[in-house]
C-alpha cells in the first residue's frame, strides 16, 4: 500500500514488519523493515534531532556522527519508508531540513511499540545445537539440523559442539518471495518454514514456525500479522542476524 505526496511520489505506506532484540536485557527494542531496510533506535534518534534543529548539518554534529554519512542513511531510509526529509538549498550549513508527516507518523509508530516492548518479560528463546564448520573474527559459521547458522562468539573453533540461542524479538518474518536489498542489514540468517501456530496477544503475537521439524518462536505486530496473512499452515522465511545470534560451548 503507498500513497503520493504532493511531488508525484509515492510513500510506502508503515511498515509491515516488526524485529525485537535487546541481548542485555531481555527487553524488546523495535526495528522496523520494509523491503530489506530496517529502521531502528539509531535512525529515530536523527530525525528527531533533524526535527529539532532544522538541520542535517546541526543534527549530525550534535549526535556526533558524519553528516554525509547520515545523509547517505536517510537517502537508504527513504528508498524503503519514502520521503522523511525535506531539504531546502540555500544558508551557511546547506540549507534547512524538516521532517515529513511522514517521517513524524513513522517515528511515533516506533515510540508507541517501543512502549510496548519495553514492557515485555523475557522472550522465548529456540536453541539448536551444531559443530563449528569456521571462524571468521567474531563471527562463526555453525552446522545445525536445519542448515548453517551464523553468529557471534567468545572463543570457538572448527570443530568444537556448540549451542545457539535465538530469541525471538530477533527473528523477522517475511514472505517466501521476500528478497532483502543487498547492504540494507548486516550479514543474515535465512530459513524456510511453515506456520505451526500463532499466540495472539493485545499487541504482539508471537509466530510458531516449523523448520525442518526445529520450532523458531518469532514476535510480530498485529498490522504485520494481517499484511502477510499469517495463519496455521502458511509457508515463510525467517532471517535474523548473526550479531543476534550467540554461540556458547555445549555443556
Amino acid at each position: 500500500m503507498s500513497r503520493d505526496d504532493p511531488t508525484g511520489k509515492k510513500l510506502n505506506a508503515f511498515p509491515n514488519i516488526l524485529s525485537l532484540m535487546d541481548e542485555t536485557s531481555g527487553q524488546g527494542r523495535a526495528t522496523l523493515v520494509r523491503n530489506g531496510v530496517e529502521f531502528d533506535e539509531r535512525d529515530v534518534s536523527l530525525l528527531k534531532e533533524i526535527d529539532e534543529t532544522g538541520s542535517v548539518a546541526k543534527a549530525s554534529s550534535n549526535l556526533g556522527r558524519s553528516r554525509a554519512r547520515d545523509l547517505s542513511r536517510i537517502e537508504a531510509l527513504e528508498s524503503a519508508f519514502g520521503d522523511l526529509v525535506e531539504r531546502s538549498r540555500g544558508g551557511s550549513d546547506g540549507g534547512g531540513s524538516r521532517l515529513t508527516e511522514h517521517a513524524l507518523g513513522l517515528v511515533n509508530q516506533y515510540e508507541r511499540l517501543q512502549v510496548v516492548l519495553s514492557a515485555t518479560a523475557r522472550v522465548p528463546e529456540t536453541v539448536l545445537e551444531g559443530s563449528v564448520e569456521a571462524v571468521t573474527g567474531e563471527l562463526a559459521t555453525v552446522t545445525t539440523a536445519v542448515g548453517t547458522v551464523r553468529g557471534l562468539h567468545d572463543g570457538v573453533e572448527p570443530g568444537d559442539n556448540v549451542q545457539i540461542r535465538v530469541a525471538a524479538d530477533s527473528i523477522t518474518v517475511l514472505e517466501p518471495s521476500a528478497d532483502l536489498a543487498p547492504g540494507s542489514t548486516s550479514a543474515r540468517n535465512r530459513l524456510s518454514g511453515t506456520i505451526d501456530r500463532l499466540d495472539r496477544g493485545k499487541t504482539v503475537l508471537t509466530v510458531h514456525i516449523d523448520v525442518d521439524t526445529v520450532v523458531f518462536c518469532a514476535l510480530v505486530t498485529e498490522e504485520s500479522a494481517d499484511h502477510l496473512q499469517l495463519a496455521d499452515g502458511r509457508d515463510v522465511v525467517i532471517t535474523w542476524k548473526a550479531t543476534a545470534t550467540w554461540l556458547a560451548h555445549e555443556r
